[in-house]
Order: structure tokens, then sequence, then C-alpha cells
């Protein structure tokens, strides 16, 4: 009896162990032969992030995968840019699952929700989606979509919504006054989120996807520029360099280095949107049509007329089609401009000033200083035709231009020849309205 009982011990253990190994064969079996695509949503949401999940959402179509996974750790970013994504995760035509991994913080929130299914890391959160501004007209525009979204895919409308919109109150969970923000066993113990996971190998195997080959989307060389360009202040310091290369260009003669700055830095502006979506050619070839005018206008046309002022309005026009409302347009071009004014004027107060031993300074040397009033000699226009022929002596130096000093009397003249140096002898050739002409004289008597 005792050997019986024995060998019907060893066969029970013999079978358990087989049938937890077929079970195991059986898990792997489910998921073999079928692909998985992990794609990370980490950092800021902006819209290179919006290209990359959009491209990988159309290959995972493309390659018939079983799943996506968004591996999720952001703190949030552009509502603008999350919409875009949050549109192409509910267009997928493949099953998608969030992974908060560990934090899926405002925009980001509003990504998970819109997956099928929604995991947590254990020591995850989710939440925290407050608008910025905080006003009425924004909070409800993304509270609804959060509640919409929801809804959607079977979840707590009124628990998405309060991740938004403080005045949404939740008795035993968020009170009035106060933005939600779930923890991962919260979130699962009320059902918002499906379930827990402590790694993606966990998780797919509690998908029944443990055998599926798992495929790492990884964002181009492109994307990650488009990433890098969209951010918020990259994308107002390259705004910034490029009206400000602009204006140094429309003020000079000429077409140098401050051109070249300014065009560089508007085609990355422009760059980085073309690639995450924000703009198309259309945008970057009415911002050349403008340059172009203004070019005709600096270098063909004489003064400042109708090409200008049209190349000024297409530049502008472009910069206001390239953001994503003429509101969050406007205040970047007023940020610009600002910048810009306040560049332009500490730079002249820098290069102007005297420099050591009460010498000028690379601006100041440019500039006369003097005063021309009468009492020092210098005359209106009306009175400088009598000084046609009349002999004097250069005050400074006339390269072309300088002061000469003729019958005690200081004008400014223009040198009809070479350059003439302070103290020669000079002569006026002519005199055509203002403009007083003279050439250098040597070894000749000066008039009394």
């Amino acid at each position: 009896m005792k050997r019986l009982k024995l060998l019907v011990i060893g066969i029970a253990l013999v079978a358990t162990l087989a049938l937890m190994a077929a079970g195991a064969v059986g898990q792997e079996l489910r998921g073999a032969g079928s692909k998985v695509y992990l794609v990370p949503v980490d950092g800021t949401v902006e819209y290179g992030l919006s290209a990359f999940v959009a491209r990988a959402v159309r290959e995972a179509e493309g390659e018939g995968a079983a799943a996506i996974v968004f591996d999720i750790d952001t703190p949030g970013g552009l509502v603008d840019a999350a919409l875009k994504i949050r549109d192409s995760i509910v267009k997928a035509k493949v099953k998608t699952v969030a992974y908060v991994n560990p934090r899926a913080w405002s925009a980001g929130a509003l990504l998970a929700i819109a997956c099928d299914t929604l995991a947590m890391h254990p020591g995850g959160s989710m939440g925290a989606a407050e608008t910025r501004p905080n006003e009425e007209k924004y909070i409800s525009a993304v509270r609804a979509e959060f509640a919409a979204t929801a809804g959607m895919r079977g979840r707590d409308a009124n628990i998405a919504a309060a991740m938004v919109d403080a005045d949404v109150e939740i008795p035993g969970l968020v009170d009035k006054g106060k933005i939600l923000t779930l923890t991962a066993a919260k979130a699962t113990e009320l059902g918002f989120a499906d379930l827990s996971a402590s790694s993606v190998r966990e998780l797919l195997e509690k998908l029944d996807l443990a055998g599926a080959q798992v495929v790492n989307a990884e964002t181009t060389m492109a994307e990650r520029a488009a990433r890098m360009l969209t951010n918020d202040v990259v994308s107002q310091v390259l705004l910034t360099l490029g009206l400000l290369g602009i204006a140094v260009e429309l003020l000079t003669p000429g077409f140098g280095i401050p051109g070249v700055v300014g065009l560089t830095a508007l085609g990355l502006f422009f760059g980085g949107r073309l690639i995450g979506g924000m703009a198309g050619w259309e945008v970057v070839g009415l911002f050349f049509l403008g340059f172009v005018l203004l070019l005709i206008e600096l270098f063909l046309i004489p003064g400042f007329g109708i090409a200008g002022i049209l190349g000024i309005l297409a530049i502008f026009a472009s910069l206001i089609l390239s953001f994503p409302t003429p509101a969050q347009a406007m205040r970047a071009l007023s940020i610009s401009i600002v910048a810009v004014v306040a560049i332009a004027v500490l730079v002249v107060r820098y290069l102007a000033r005297a420099g050591k031993g009460g010498k000028a300074g690379p601006v100041g040397r440019l500039v006369l200083h003097h005063s021309e009033t009468p009492d020092r000699g210098y005359l209106a226009v009306d009175r400088l035709f009598d000084l046609e022929g009349a002999q004097g002596v250069a005050v400074t130096g006339l390269k072309p231009v300088g002061i000469v000093e003729i019958r005690g009397r200081r004008v400014e003249a223009m040198s009809e020849g070479d350059f003439v140096e302070a103290g020669t002898k000079v002569r006026v050739v002519r005199v055509e309205a203002n403009n007083v002409f003279v050439r250098g004289i040597h070894n000749e008597d000066m008039e009394g």
C-alpha cells in the first residue's frame, strides 16, 4: 500500500509538472510568429514625437503586428501635438496598449487613455492634466477631449475629466478645486487601468504575447532633429535669430553674415515644422517669396516701396501659418520682436560706448560726435552755392565724406577723387543741392 501511495503521488507530481510546462509552452505558442511594436513615448510631447508615433503606427499596420505597446514616460507637453498622437492611436488598425512606465502626466495621460488596453508600472502615476494657460476656453476643450476618449475606451469619463478640470468633484477620490492624479494601485482598483506589470516582459505575458517578436521602433535622425527643433524654447530662439538677421540686413547695405545666420535659423525653424507636420511646403514657399521680394527691394529697386512691404507681409504670414493657432503665433512673434529690439539696443550701446583711455568704441569710431551748429561755422543749404571754386582745408579725413573748412565755415563735403587726409588743402569743384564736391590740391596758395 505504501508503494502504491508513493507511485500515485509520483504520477500526480509528474502530471502537474507536465501540465505546467504545457501551459508555458502554450502561452509561448499563442504569441509565437506574431510581432509586437514597442514604441517609446518619452520626454516632452511635441510635434516631432507626433510624426514618429504616426510613422510607427503605419509600420505596425503594414507588418500586421499583433499589438503596439506605447512605453510612456512623459511629464506632458503641447496639447496640439498630443491631439495628433491621440488621433493616430485611435485610428490604428492594430491593438494598442499603453504602458505607463512610470508616469503619464498632462498631455501624456490623454495618450494612455486613448489606447485599447491601459497598463501601469506598480510605481507609476497618471493625470495632472490642467491646461496652460489655465483659462475656461482651454479647460473646457481639453476636458471634453479627455472625457470623450475615456468613454470611447469604456473608462470612467468623470475620472478623466477630473484630471483636467479642478471643478470636477468625485466624492472619496478628488475634492473640488483639486486636479486628479492616480497612482497605479488606485487606477487599477477603480478599473481605470486594466492591469499592472513591472516590466514589458511581464506585460506581454499577461497579454498572452510572451512569444511574440518585439520590434523596437526607433526615431530617425530627421525625427530626432524635429523633436529638438519644435521644442518651445529652441523654436523661439531660432525665430528670434531669424528675425534679427533679417532686420540687420534691412538696415545695413549689402548681404553678409547676419543674413546667413538669419536664413539658417529660419531654415531650421521651418524644417522642424515640415517634419513634424506643423507646416506644409506652401508655408515655406510663402516665406521664400517674401524674402525674394525683400532682396529685389534692396538690390534692384531704389528706396523702399511695394515690393518691400509685400515681402514683409509674406514673411510674417508664413510665420503665422507655421503655428497651430494665430494666438500662439502672435505670442511667439511678439516675444521675438521684443527680443530683437532689446538685443539691438544692447549691442549698439555696448559697441558705441567709450573704450579705454576715453577712445570711442567700435560704433563710436564710425560716427561724428560734434554738433553742426551755426556758431561753429556750419551753413544752411541755401548758402552753399557761393562756395563753388573756393579753396579750403579738410578738417577730417574725406573717405569719401567728411568735414572741410572754407572761408571760415565748416561744411560736409565729398571727395571727388582719392581719399583726402585731414589737413589737406581742397578746392570746391561743384555744388549740387546740398552736396559739396571737392578735390585735394597741393602746393597752391589758399584764398584769403
